[in-house]
């Protein structure tokens, strides 16, 4: 065992899965403005939840956006620039708040979690609730 080589081979498997961000898409907004009050960032499960809050909010005049993440480790390369082109971003998990924690770390945005763990999907007015609130 060589401890200067593990942490070698531990900091270039790192750069490494780092890279493969030059591979994948770049985030987009699947609804709403590319600059706003909101963003609803969703992953997984979640889409069409989402998807039909923010339409309902967008007809009723909110300024909310949607994204929905796909890659998680790396994200997606914009995905920080993206963060900041809103002043509050939601995001909604069927989990104990994984991605919101994710986000806050690395793009030190004061995402704020919505969280249900009790084995049923959020419903549209649920999410759209939450919105109203926030936008």
């Amino acid at each position: 065992y060589d401890p200067e080589n593990h942490e070698f081979m531990v900091k270039l498997r790192a750069e490494k899965v780092a890279r493969i961000a030059d591979y994948i898409p770049l985030q987009e907004i699947d609804n709403g403005p590319a600059k706003g009050k909101l963003l609803v960032l969703g992953w997984g499960s979640t889409y069409g939840s989402i998807k039909t809050a923010v339409k309902s909010a967008l007809a009723q005049g909110y300024s909310v956006a949607h994204a929905q993440v796909r890659y998680l480790n790396p994200f997606p390369k914009n995905l920080g620039e993206l963060l900041h082109n809103y002043d509050y971003v939601l995001v909604p998990e069927m989990n104990n708040g994984q991605l919101v924690r994710m986000i806050r770390d690395q793009y030190l945005v004061p995402a704020e979690g919505f969280n249900k763990i009790k084995g049923v999907p959020f419903t549209a007015d649920e999410l759209f609730t939450k919105i109203k609130s926030l936008a």
